[in-house]
């Protein structure tokens, strides 16, 4: 089969297409022939290895698995003796932050693993690049006990984590704020953002209102910029561990002692996210019911897979970033 390979941690420079061996299902695995994929903020951080924390999962040295990627959609082709929960020939889609080598013609996974049936009402290629930034956005929301009505900012309203925290917000029932570029407030506006800050224009960080959570979907602030628009017990949480990783300091020491000393109860709480399996089911009933979609900047075919890396790594990209590996 095709894929896009990499044997040492890089620039998107070091990916390459190669002919490999095709995956075999073990015995509680399906096989998938992947008809799209994504490229995500996820990716590019296994394609860098950084933080350098990431190599002790990745690979110190070099790379563990050659083929990257991380969400997909596809059918299934082949299922192992042990799986009852699928058949051959459903639509399928899935997402694993631990590298499921998506950017190939197939891959195998585990049937009780982040997978499910594709939603009835959506395309491989969208299907195929909305769960990584549902399910970090969802494991924002699992870490604070949000009530209907509450206010919250999200910054970075407009890209992957961002656009799909707007959107289960707004399913939940927040009062959302958004902070986008000006080319970008109409779509979060539909998405479900009742005040939009665009911050071309001013900073959020000088909003007068006052928020029970600040969510950073995008790593691009810190705590300390952002305190003054905490209510008093409010919560900060970062999708990045900060420029000296204190978010993750910050969390533990919220999480001893109920808060950060000094602060008016204001507590940072780190995302980090275990449960793949109920953020895809989640992602599925909601786009089924016209609740959530999938939103896609631009796509690539699989072949210029690098090319899609580049254009991530600008970091001013809409929703997601799509990737074709077959069209039949």
């Amino acid at each position: 089969m095709k894929a896009i390979v990499y044997t040492q941690y890089g620039s998107p420079d070091v990916l390459h297409i190669k002919e490999v061996k095709k995956p075999e299902p073990k015995e509680n695995e399906i096989l998938v022939r992947v008809r799209a994929t994504s490229v995500n903020r996820t990716d590019c951080a296994n394609l860098r290895a950084k933080p350098f924390i990431m190599r002790f999962f990745l690979g110190l040295f070099k790379p563990n698995k050659i083929i990257l990627g991380t969400e997909f959609a596809g059918d299934v082709v082949k299922v192992g003796h042990g799986v009852t929960s699928f058949d051959v020939g459903d639509k399928v889609f899935g997402f694993d932050d631990s590298v499921l080598s998506s950017y190939a013609e197939y891959l195998v996974i585990p049937a009780n693993k982040g997978v499910s049936t594709m939603p009835k009402n959506s395309t491989y290629q969208q299907a195929g690049a909305c769960i990584e930034g549902a399910h970090y956005a969802y494991n924002f929301i699992n870490k604070v006990k949000l009530k209907k009505g509450q206010k919250v900012m999200v910054n970075g309203a407009s890209g992957g984590i961002g656009s799909a925290t707007v959107q289960l917000l707004n399913y939940f029932g927040a009062q959302i704020t958004g902070v986008c570029n000006t080319k970008n407030i109409e779509l979060v506006k539909s998405l479900g953002a009742e005040k939009i800050i665009d911050y071309t224009i001013e900073d959020f960080t000088k909003d007068p209102e006052k928020y029970d959570y600040v969510f950073d979907t995008v790593g691009k602030s810190t705590f300390g910029k952002c305190k003054s628009l905490l209510k008093p017990g409010g919560v900060y949480i970062s999708s990045e561990l900060g420029p000296w990783s204190q978010n993750l300091f910050y969390s533990l020491i919220s999480a001893i002692f109920g808060s950060l000393p000094g602060q008016a109860g204001k507590k940072v709480k780190f995302p980090y996210p275990p449960n793949i399996k109920r953020s895809v089911l989640l992602v599925k009933k909601l786009i089924e019911e016209g609740k959530f979609k999938s939103v896609i900047d631009r796509s690539y075919p699989l072949e210029k897979v690098a090319d899609a890396f580049r254009y991530v790594e600008k970091g001013q990209k809409t929703g997601n970033v799509s990737i074709i590996v077959r069209n039949d």
